[in-house]
């Protein structure tokens, strides 16, 4: 019998739907598009074309005028972009790139100063992140004198690859690298435009706002017209903040969710048939079918029919496709949903999007007409409970919110990608640049693509890792049958509906030829790689595979246990994967497992006897909460995303072997993990026994001094000159570039700063130690590195080269050695600062000799790494404006009190005579290696003459923050080797770097 209670609900849900058609059928929530990836990422797909801007009873107060000071909670989707980050693995998927093709008069000057106003608008564009206390937190920073925009001149042939290669550039979050700007120049008249954003600040519905402020703001800068004044901007960290303090409020619609999805799986997609070449990044691939012109407005139609937009419609396509795909009838689809609320927010810029996941029976063999109900009503429920944040229902959901084999609930996603935005600025024309991204963020999506009103596509996007080409153009051909099909007749069964196309026939069931071998084994002897395989199961615990492989290079056994994890179902999935030079076996050709390497026996049910898997308990113990035994699964225990990176910091920095927090997620429980760290130090192990120099007798090799970072910069020149000495060298080098050391006396030694333990070793074998490599953005790496040297060192001096970043903005224009830091200081220059102290604090301690920190500034030589520095680093903007003739605007010598604006610079010859000086007579603390002190005036000047162009120097009363530097640094203490020889005066030293550069250097 019908309640009040239900009469209300009815006429609520009625009330919603014709709000979304209004909405839909008014244009009012046009979307962008830059791909079919949909919720929790796709920066150009950030809501559905009709879930803007629904109102709600109960919702956040609108933004207020400005970010709180300090230290603000991330918002939970700033908080998942965080965790991806951290996780390891995420690449380039969650870089927003935003490129315009603009013909006609282009201002780059009034660019810069507008780019610089729109920062200062939006405090989100300038903010960085950090943690405390293991939380992470984001804190805006002071607005920038100036925003750099870099130009290339390239011809647009060239475009796409630069494009490409800018737009994947890593972000450094720690420093409030969220905006970038690259200019391609083809003709005087013909630029190409690319701003790239990290999707931390940035979503769909931002990147429209910031493509109309800054052509009101480029218009006001090139003052060419008066712009309408632009309102005060809502500020994100208000927005954070409001949703931190409401998130105790959820209680009710998490319930919801959780009840919702209490019981559901992921969708079983097609596994691959063979084994995936496996990359950190999964990548995307894009298949596209075009549909007949008149396919979108018939879907309209039928949505319009029967009181659904056309976003349901194309939805209910995808879980049709869906449902054929993977014989699935309780299916679960993504779709994009957003925080903003109420008029102020709509101009919001940052991270609002929200995944939603549609949760629908496909069961009984409905008629298209009555999925599309079952749809709709699903999607105006989950459009209801929008604003609870999806990892908040993750964490609700627990081990529920993955399938058994640990694949996310949400993998498949749908979405409509209207006309993208284009930056229109005044006097140009635009066109809109495609720059892809490499990484997929889920597995399938699905997607009806309309930025071309003439040619409309049916698009399928997906993991190349997970899904099979074959099976992927199938299922693009099969949802574009599929629309074709409903626009013309709705009423239709779905068993009616056109059928797939061969290529999915069994697809889902992974069929291979039967034997009467354990599917596991079967499995394995598929593999190209594999020769041989067995799998046992012990009297006590799961199943154990063992494997021989066809050569001695080949997948790892961990590689291979993920293979099986990707095609097998899971209970047919063993522990474990131990590679075996052979199989033992009986004279008669059974196996004889008694000769198996299996797992040694614990003592007790939860005590492992292995001491990489004590470590892995503990650390299980200590971050989850309770003790695990071998095959509890990480997700079962309460672990997620924070806990996984918690969880693999703390193993990596116990037992120094390389873990990421998405090796966690993807072994899940101690026995995988601990064989996974067991595998990556036998292969550590191998490679140093490879690469190790041939043994010497320290009576015949005394002094012998390890050089990291040997193929860098200043490495380089550090070996050369120790070499020219007669110092025994050896030399720590990243495998790929070993092989450019070929100096008498120097030995190889291959490694890198995320290896702690190949650190520890390689500074074991030395008698001193020079430490000159840095990742310059990972600055936990450089920290973890630090450390793992400083407790292998032994004996000898110690050498640090750091970086005048050190001490950070000194009050005082004369900076004195061993000078206190002055706020602000970078994260860089801080991180020099720690690893600093840990070197000094230890030297003279446990046999230890004398350490010394050497700081230096701009270091210049005829090497590649330093012109890179020249072309793209701390003076890049002022060396790409001095190569392309550009009016190079200078501060003005007096402006803001200082009378001196320039850099310190010192010749990498210099450097490294100064560093083999410390090696004989440490400085004990901090010296300053600087070869001269260069006015941005006279660099300038210098930079023109010898690129041959004629650039315009002017000398402004503004100070751009790149060229914010007016320190002298004092150097007696390494005056002696810091004297400049023939050839390593400024003038000469520039030349033989810019000689070397290419036209598009």
């Amino acid at each position: 019998m019908p309640t009040d209670a239900d009469s209300a609900a009815h006429d609520d849900r009625r009330q919603l739907q014709r709000e979304l058609l209004r909405r839909a059928r008014a244009g009012t929530a046009r979307r962008t598009a830059a791909g079919p990836a949909g919720p929790a990422g796709d920066p150009a797909a950030a809501t559905a074309p009709e879930a803007g801007d629904v109102p709600r009873a109960g919702s956040v107060p609108e933004a207020g005028s400005g970010p709180e000071a300090g230290r603000v909670p991330l918002s939970r989707a700033q908080r998942r972009m965080w965790l991806m980050e951290r996780l390891g693995g995420a690449g380039d998927s969650y870089h927003v790139p935003f490129a315009t093709r603009l013909r006609g008069p282009f201002d780059v000057a009034a660019l810069a100063t507008a780019l610089t106003s729109l920062v200062a608008r939006h405090s989100i564009l300038r903010t960085r992140y950090a943690e405390h206390e293991g939380e992470p937190y984001q804190e805006v920073l002071p607005t920038p004198r100036t925003v750099p925009v870099h130009v290339v001149d390239t011809d647009p042939a060239q475009a796409p690859a630069l494009l490409r290669r800018e737009s994947a550039r890593p972000f450094d979050l720690a420093a409030a690298d969220a905006v970038r700007a690259l200019v391609l120049r083809h003709g005087p008249q013909d630029h190409t435009l690319l701003l790239t954003f990290h999707h931390i600040a940035m979503d769909g519905a931002s990147l429209e706002t910031v493509a109309a402020e800054l052509a009101v703001l480029y218009a006001s800068a090139t003052g060419a017209a008066t712009p309408p004044a632009l309102t005060e901007a809502p500020q994100y960290a208000d927005h954070a903040r409001r949703e931190h303090d409401g998130l105790p409020g959820f209680e009710t619609e998490l319930k919801h969710w959780s009840d919702l999805l209490a019981d559901a799986v992921p969708p079983r997609l097609p596994r691959r048939a063979g084994d995936a070449p496996q990359t950190a990044v999964r990548p995307a691939v894009v298949h596209t079918v075009p549909l007949a012109p008149a396919v979108p407005d018939a879907l309209r139609a039928l949505g319009a029919q029967r009181h659904a937009t056309l976003f349901a419609v194309t939805l209910t396509a995808a879980f049709a496709a869906l449902h054929r795909l993977t014989g699935d009838e309780d299916l679960v689809i993504g779709v994009a949903g957003t925080h903003r609320t109420g008029t102020a927010m709509r101009a919001l810029v940052g991270l609002c999007v929200n995944t939603l996941p549609v949760r629908v029976d496909v069961s009984g063999d409905p008629t298209f007409a009555e999925l599309l109900r079952r749809v709709n009503e699903a999607l105006l429920e989950a459009q209801r409970h929008r604003h609870v944040p999806f990892d908040l229902v993750l964490e609700r959901l627990g081990a529920g919110a993955r399938g058994a084999d640990g694949t996310a609930l949400v993998r498949v996603t749908s979405d409509v990608l209207g006309e993208p935005t284009v930056l229109r600025l005044p006097g140009t024309s635009a066109e809109y640049v495609d720059v892809p991204t490499a990484g997929a963020k889920f597995t399938l999506s699905y997607g009806l693509a309309l930025d071309d009103a003439e040619q409309p596509r049916a698009l399928v996007q997906y993991d190349a890792n997970t899904l099979d080409d074959s099976v992927a153009e199938a299922a693009v051909r099969d949802y574009a049958a599929l629309l074709h099909a409903v626009a013309a007749d709705p009423e239709r069964a779905l068993g009616e509906l056109p059928l797939p196309g061969p290529d999915l026939v069994d697809a889902r069931d992974g069929s291979a030829p039967q034997d009467d071998s354990h599917p596991a084994a079967r499995a394995l002897r598929a593999h190209p790689e594999v020769v041989d395989a067995e799998v046992v199961r012990p009297e006590r615990g799961p199943a154990v595979a063992y494997a021989v492989l066809r050569d001695s290079v080949g997948p790892s056994g961990h590689e291979l246990l993920g293979l099986l994890r990707r095609s097998l179902a899971p209970e047919a999935v063993p522990a474990a994967v131990t590679l075996l030079d052979a199989l033992p076996r009986t004279a008669a050709g059974p196996l004889d497992p008694a000769r198996l390497p299996g797992p040694s026996a614990p003592s007790g049910p939860n005590v492992p006897a292995d001491p990489r898997a004590a470590a892995v308990t503990e650390a299980f113990t200590t971050v989850l909460g309770t003790l695990p035994t071998p095959d509890d699964d990480f997700f079962a225990l309460g672990g997620h995303s924070l806990k996984a990176v918690q969880l693999a910091e703390r193993l990596r920095t116990d037992l120094g072997l390389p873990l990421t927090g998405l090796d966690v997620l993807q072994a899940r429980t101690p026995r995988a993990l601990t064989a996974l760290l067991g595998e990556r130090a036998a292969r550590q192990s191998a490679a140093k026994a490879a690469s190790r120099p041939a043994p010497r007798s320290r009576d015949v090799r005394p002094g012998t001094v390890l050089v990291t970072g040997a193929t860098g910069g200043v490495g380089a020149f550090v070996v050369r000159e120790l070499a020219a000495q007669g110092r025994p060298v050896l030399a720590l080098a990243r495998p790929e570039s070993a092989h450019l050391i070929a100096t008498e006396g120097v030995d190889v030694i291959e490694g890198d700063l995320s290896d702690p333990d190949g650190l520890r070793d390689a500074v074991a074998q030395a008698d001193a130690v020079v430490h000159a490599a840095c990742t310059f953005t990972r600055h936990d790496v450089d920290l973890a590195a630090m450390r793992a040297m400083v407790d292998a060192w032994r004996r000898g001096p110690f050498v640090f080269v750091s970086s005048v970043d050190a001490y950070g903005h000194p009050g005082t224009d004369r900076v004195a050695e061993e000078s206190a830091p002055h706020e602000p200081v970078s994260p860089y220059g801080k991180a020099k600062l720690d690893c600093e102290a840990m070197v000094l604090h230890a030297a003279g301690t446990g046999g230890r000799g004398g350490a010394s920190a050497v700081r230096s500034p701009i270091v210049w030589g005829a090497h590649d790494r330093l012109r890179e520095q020249l072309r793209w680093g701390a003076i890049g903007t002022l060396y790409q404006a001095a190569r392309q003739g550009r009016p190079i605007e200078l501060p003005r010598p007096g402006t803001g009190g200082h009378a001196w604006y320039g850099a310190a610079w010192v010749h990498a010859a210099a450097l490294a005579r100064a560093v083999a000086e410390c090696l004989d007579r440490p400085v004990h603390g901090v010296a300053n290696a600087c070869s001269g002190h260069v006015s941005w005036r006279d660099l300038a000047q210098d930079l023109t003459e010898l690129l041959g162009t004629e650039a315009d120097i002017r000398e402004t009363a503004t100070v751009p923050r790149d060229l914010d530097h007016r320190w002298h640094y004092d150097s007696s203490r390494l005056a002696r080797p810091l004297r400049p020889r023939p050839g390593e005066d400024r003038r000469t030293v520039l030349a033989e770097m810019t000689a070397a550069m290419g036209p598009t250097g």
